[in-house]
This record gives C-alpha cells, sequence and structure tokens, in this order.
C-alpha cells in the first residue's frame, strides 16, 4: 500500500522510459466513436482485476491518453481485456512537470483518463491537483465510479456504516500520529485508517490507547486471494499483532464510533483521570479519558489539570 490510498500496490515509477511524456502504444484498437473532451477520473479494482465496471473499459478504450501512476501496471489491466491505450505516467513524483502537457491535451478538446494503481484516482494522490486545475480551466470533469478499499473494509467491518470518517494515513512519526489520533476521538462515526502493514502493530496499540478499547477490524488484501477481515476490539487486535508482528499486503483499519455510556462524573470521573494520569501527560489523560467516556475533551482536561495540581 502506497500513501496513496492503500488500494493497491506502491505508487509507481516505471523507469527512466516511462517518465517520458507518453509511453509507445499506439492507440490502433478497433475503430469506436470518440469521447467527448474533458477529464475522466477512473476507477481500476484494487486486487481483484474481474471488479471493473464495462464504462471504466468503455473510456479506457476510447480515451485519447491514459494518465496513469504506473504504467506497468495499467498496461497489465489493459491487456486483461484486450485494450491498447496510448500511456503518460502521472505520479508524485512527475505531477508539476507532467500537469501542464495533460491540460494542454484537454485544451485541444481530447478526452483524458485518470488512473491510480488500484481504485479510485484522487483518494490522497496527485490527482487532486490536475483535478483542480482542470475545474479552474473550465474543463469537463466526470468520473467512472468503481472500487475503494475504504468502502470495502467499512462494509466488510461490521461496524456503524451510517455515518463514516476517512482519516487517509496516520503520520509515520509516533508523537505526531498520537497527536491525529487525539484529535478524532469525539468524531461520532466509525473511523477508517490506510496504514503501513509494518506500522501496525503500533498503530493499533495507538488507537486502542487513545480512542479506547471500541470494536474494530483489520481489513487486509481486500478482493485478492488472501483476503482477510478481522473484527475484535482494539485491544485485542493489538495484542494479536504485537505477537504475530507485522502482516503483509494491503491494510485498511476501521475503528467503531465512541460508545455511548451512562454519565460519568464525581469520584468516578475522577477516579479515570487518576489513572490516565500514570505516566501521562494531562493533555494525553484528558484526551484517553474524554476518549472512553465520551464526555467534552475541555470539560475533562480541566478537571485532569485540576487534579494534577494536587499531586
Amino acid at each position: 500500500m502506497s500513501r496513496r490510498t492503500g488500494e493497491g500496490t506502491s505508487r509507481g515509477h516505471a523507469g527512466a522510459k516511462s517518465d517520458a511524456s507518453e509511453a509507445s502504444q499506439p492507440n490502433d484498437a478497433e475503430p469506436a466513436s470518440k469521447l467527448p473532451g474533458g477529464l475522466y477520473l477512473v476507477a481500476t479494482p484494487i486486487g481483484n482485476l474481474g471488479d471493473i465496471t464495462l464504462r471504466a473499459l468503455d473510456v479506457l478504450r476510447r480515451a485519447d491518453l491514459v494518465a496513469c501512476e504506473d504504467t506497468r501496471l495499467t498496461a497489465k489491466l489493459l491487456a486483461r481485456y484486450g485494450i491498447r491505450a496510448r500511456l503518460t505516467p502521472y505520479h508524485d513524483h512527475n505531477a508539476e512537470r507532467a500537469r501542464a502537457p495533460l491540460l494542454a491535451r484537454l485544451a485541444r478538446g481530447q478526452a483524458v483518463a485518470l488512473v491510480s494503481d488500484a481504485g479510485t484516482p484522487l483518494i490522497s494522490d496527485p490527482g487532486f491537483k490536475l483535478l483542480r486545475a482542470c475545474l479552474d480551466a473550465g474543463f469537463a470533469v466526470t468520473a467512472a465510479p468503481g472500487p475503494s478499499a475504504a468502502i470495502v473494509a467499512l462494509v466488510l467491518s461490521g461496524l456503524a456504516t451510517d455515518r463514516f470518517f476517512f482519516a487517509g494515513f496516520l503520520p509515520a512519526r509516533a508523537g505526531a500520529r498520537r497527536k491525529e489520533i487525539a484529535g478524532l476521538a469525539q468524531v461520532p462515526a466509525t473511523l477508517l485508517f490506510f496504514e503501513s502493514a509494518k506500522r501496525l502493530p503500533e498503530t493499533l496499540a495507538d488507537l486502542a490507547e487513545l480512542l479506547g478499547n471500541r470494536e474494530a477490524a483489520v481489513a487486509r488484501e481486500l478482493t485478492k486471494l488472501f483476503e482477510e477481515v478481522r473484527r475484535a476490539p482494539l485491544s485485542e487486535l493489538a495484542g494479536q499483532y504485537r505477537e504475530e508482528g507485522p502482516p503483509k499486503g494491503e491494510v485498511v483499519v476501521v475503528v467503531g464510533p465512541p460508545q455511548k455510556t451512562e454519565a460519568v462524573g464525581g469520584a468516578d470521573l475522577d477516579a479515570l483521570i487518576e489513572r490516565a494520569l500514570e505516566g501521562s501527560s494531562v493533555r494525553d489523560a484528558a484526551t484517553r479519558v474524554a476518549g472512553v467516556t465520551g464526555l467534552p475533551r475541555r470539560k475533562v482536561y480541566a478537571r485532569a489539570l485540576a487534579l494534577a495540581r494536587k499531586v
């Protein structure tokens, strides 16, 4: 999973050859009516190549140009369906210089399809800046919707789906990661995270500590041969992966919303805060207690500060 979406393999750079403005693949497929000019955001499979829509295939077949993260990965997908398309790389490392030529094509009325390595484009990838540039220039933009690892994980998790919050990738550094998790503690929705497999054990431990022992799921290798979804409280999942070590493959973490609890106050609240203060700062203790009780963080912080000053 790349820092892009968790919806596919690592972001590709097809080497010096693919860094040319266009791959030498002529669009000599069977003649078809021309697509109207504009940018087409095309979702591609996150694992199983059968998970692509008929409309997506039609757009890829008829587009004047297909912009993709890794021309090699996209070429494999197109070959699976007998499509010969003109490809050009568009990824994190070349987006700034590749954007202008794409906009020039759109200005000439051409149809440009944008795909990521897997899943839905624009989810944490450089396609967002291209989209904004197209909208600013007044070019037509549409989408051929399809797979998304976040949505697949959500519906398989067994957790509430009526309201959810996609948080993307958490920071790699522990301090920044914990700060971001703490900021999400009071979000009244199921939380979705993409995470590197190698950081999964420590991330689950942080989630359990800062959000409380909520119900959660770890979805791995979705739609692929070794698809796995583990459903358990956060502390249990953290313990499993601490003992087993990091798994392999693409990972999505789904965490249930804050639990509605009976009112906590007085001595009970003080006891929770005092336990949380053991070995933690006032801020971290307040965040943990607020996450567990559902009380406003400001109220818990004020009480934690008062208790800390008594020590």
